[in-house]
């Protein structure tokens, strides 16, 4: 179809004036109707879901909501036109038209259907929200896919040969691949975690020489707020490469420290330390006690060693609770007048022989 043939006015030269106005008319109510019916179905909707309390009617006027007017006005035109006798070819015109409108239309409710359910899947609630890569990589997925089928189908509508074009769109999505590919590579590893989820948002991760709490998995990078307070961004593949140690699914700590006494504690009061530790480490609370142990004959100690658990991950509490019970073997130790041992050598000297007189030898 020549495009002069559209633009032309010759097309329009056998109107009537009353079926020009009929025209207009038939144009400038059905405007008025779609626009109010489209008013009406989201006030509608809009107290269905206040009163119902329910997600789907609101998820559907949002939706709704993005029907664009200059879509009910372009719709009224054709409409208008459609009452005019201009022949086949406008009327193929008008048709593909309507395919236009429609594939747009389409597109932008499934665009705002698509964000309103990301929007949703992202607020914290009671439970665990969803992992906010999976949700960002679903709904990135679902717009190009839904733009492109339908960017497909009005060029076949317009008689374009799509197969061709999907062929070349082919070639170039190698090359542009083998352009991009770290940043592909950041965003496959991406997928990996929210697939794998080897961490979330929220959690306390120590890999290599960092430690921090992960702020936000993006498709490129993850952002980690350091102990000390600066801001760590790490690449998703590389982060990928550590081996990650996460303490928030941590559901005990697990606890191991050595003290020592000196060798001068008499063997009867060594076999009574166990039962002190134990004792002191039960009276703690929110600990489980192990085991405690004469481990070793230091170089100037004798040494034991004591594992408990702590039934918190919380470090804060750990070390409260490690303090509450170096005070009590202080003071229980104290009362047994057992003494911890220091580092401490003995050293001996020894007086070196007087030299060998030397004999006179008389001539």
């Amino acid at each position: 179809m020549q495009i002069g043939a559209l633009t032309s006015l010759q097309a329009f030269e056998g109107i009537s004036p009353a079926d020009g106005l009929f025209a207009v008319i038939a144009m400038v109510l059905s405007y008025g109707v779609m626009s109010g019916v489209l008013r009406l179905a989201l006030v509608r909707f809009g107290a269905l879901s206040r009163r119902l309390q329910s997600q789907a009617a609101g998820m559907f006027a949002e939706v709704l909501g993005a029907t664009r007017h200059f879509v009910l006005l372009l719709a009224a035109l054709l409409i208008g036109l459609k009452m005019l006798d201009l022949g086949d070819k406008w009327d193929t015109a008008i048709v593909r038209g309507w395919t236009v409108l429609f594939c747009l239309q389409l597109a932008l409710w499934v665009n705002r259907a698509v964000g309103v359910w990301s929007a949703r899947r992202m607020q914290h609630r009671a439970t665990v929200p969803d992992n906010p890569v999976i949700v960002t990589m679903t709904a990135w997925t679902v717009r190009v896919l839904a733009w492109a089928v339908l960017l497909l189908a009005m060029l076949a509508n317009f008689g374009v040969n799509i197969t061709a074009f999907v062929a070349s769109l082919g070639i170039g999505g190698v090359a542009v691949a083998l352009a991009v590919q770290n940043v592909l590579s950041d965003l496959f590893a991406s997928l990996a975690i929210g697939l794998d989820k080897p961490f979330e948002v929220g959690d306390f991760i120590v890999f290599g020489d960092v430690s921090g709490t992960i702020e936000r998995i993006g498709l490129k990078t993850t952002r980690i707020r350091s102990l000390s307070g600066e801001e760590i961004v790490c690449g998703n593949t590389e982060l990928l490469k550590n081996t990650l140690h996460n303490y928030k699914r941590m559901s005990e700590r697990r606890i191991v420290f050595t003290f020592s006494v000196t060798y001068h504690t008499v063997p009867d009061k060594i076999a009574k330390i166990p039962a002190m530790v134990r004792q002191v480490v039960q009276a703690s609370g929110k600990t489980r006690f192990d085991r405690a142990h004469f481990k070793q004959f230091g170089a100037s100690s004798l040494d034991f060693e004591v594992v408990y658990f702590v039934l918190s991950p919380d470090y804060n509490l750990y070390m409260d609770l490690q303090q509450d019970i170096n005070l009590a073997l202080m003071r229980a130790f104290l009362k047994e007048d057992i003494r911890f041992a220091i580092p401490a050598s003995v050293q001996y000297f020894a007086q070196a022989p007087n030299p060998p007189e030397v004999a006179s030898t008389t001539h």
